[in-house]
């Protein structure tokens, strides 16, 4: 349960965080911005809605990835999880018009950061161990 909440809380702020320093990277709230019937009009609440989003994908979607690609994991040396958290990220921007990370560079450097936060929060604040 703590991982699940160290990695919505790392994308959400990571998503923040990349939106101020990347260029090209945006939220921003459309005027028929919904998620199930929910009315989001701020981009607080999107961002809140992308890490609860960011974070299941991390936490369900990234393992079953990781074991699917393992050959491509060890041919690499594990840098193929970089590409599987670009994916992921990816998948966020496909699934909702509010978020935009367009281009490669923008991808890249949003997944370093969402990377780095969640690196941050599971060793020294949360001190979660998996």
């Amino acid at each position: 349960m703590k991982s699940l909440l160290s990695y919505i809380i790392s994308a959400g702020l990571g998503l923040w965080l990349s939106t101020l320093f990347v260029a090209g990277v945006f939220v921003k709230a459309v005027p028929n911005s919904n998620f199930f019937g929910l009315a989001i009009n701020t981009q607080w609440q999107l961002f809140i809605l992308l890490g609860i989003i960011l974070g299941l994908l991390n936490y369900f979607a990234k393992p079953i990835l990781s074991i699917i690609t393992l050959p491509l994991q060890i041919i690499s040396l594990g840098l193929f999880s970089f590409i599987i958290n670009m994916g992921l990220i990816w998948i966020l921007d496909v699934i909702f018009q509010e978020f935009s990370a367009p281009l490669l560079l923008p991808l890249i450097w949003t997944t370093i950061i969402v990377w780095t936060i969640n690196i941050l929060l599971s060793n020294s604040v949360l001190k979660i161990r998996d």
